[in-house]
């Protein structure tokens, strides 16, 4: 909640139920405030009615709606920078838990943004926000109509899309990841898309030695990310 305060003009209120006391609770009111957020109190009932859960540890914020960053935008930005593009395409993720989590890991990693595709997949809810742990105040999130039609428009600004895919041959710490490039990561269930695993200029695979066939879609986003950082910080 913090890094939502931080970012000015994000949240519109604070309501509590918390004792007003506890010094975590105190510092939020206080940043609040100072920010010229409006502060409330309510009863612990409505404070689940209103954020839809009991896990609000008996505080939340009231945001305005999640503002989407402009993916050529972002792109013409990328590609002029003089360190190499990292950017993380997602092809269908549904799960606001996993999106959180690659927002997050995106963010850490020192990436450029994260695309998500605008039907049939998460969007930026407060439940993604939360799992972001506050990076989605600081990583651009995109969402466009057509994944493939993005990353063609990724590609002709020289950034090189890689997919990731349980049966490609290369691994990924195989691939050369100090250029720039934008890691496309599929379906929790179904993978990548025909049509866009089609458009990737090259795929890569994480060795599996247990008897699972796959990682869950975030820690493989994390895996490959951290690759390119390792990859470029030892270069």
């Amino acid at each position: 909640m913090r890094e939502a305060l931080l970012c000015s003009g994000h949240v519109e209120e604070v309501i509590f139920s918390a004792d007003p006391s506890s010094a975590g609770l105190r510092d939020i009111v206080r940043l609040a405030q100072e920010r010229g957020v409006r502060v409330s109190r309510a009863t612990a009932s409505r404070l689940s009615s209103i954020s839809r859960s009991r896990n609000h540890q008996g505080v939340i914020a009231v945001c305005k709606p999640f503002q989407y960053a402009d993916f050529d935008s972002l792109v013409e930005k990328v590609s002029r920078s003089s360190r190499p593009a990292l950017l993380v395409i997602l092809d269908g993720i549904e799960d606001p838990g996993n999106l959180g989590s690659i927002i997050r890991t995106c963010e850490c990693a020192g990436g450029d943004g994260v695309v998500i595709r605008e039907r049939r997949s998460a969007g930026v809810t407060p439940s993604v926000e939360k799992a972001a742990a506050g990076a989605t105040t600081h990583l651009p999130v995109c969402r466009v109509t057509n994944i493939a039609n993005a990353i063609d428009r990724a590609k002709a600004r020289g950034i090189w899309v890689v997919g990731t895919s349980g049966d490609a041959a290369q691994p990924y710490y195989e691939a050369d990841l100090r250029v720039p490039l934008a890691f496309v990561i599929g379906n929790e269930g179904r993978g990548l898309s025909r049509l866009v695993r089609e458009k990737c200029d090259f795929t890569v695979s994480i060795p599996m030695f247990g008897k699972l066939a796959s990682l869950n879609a975030s820690v493989a986003a994390a895996v490959v990310i951290y690759e390119a950082v390792r990859q470029r910080l030892c270069r």
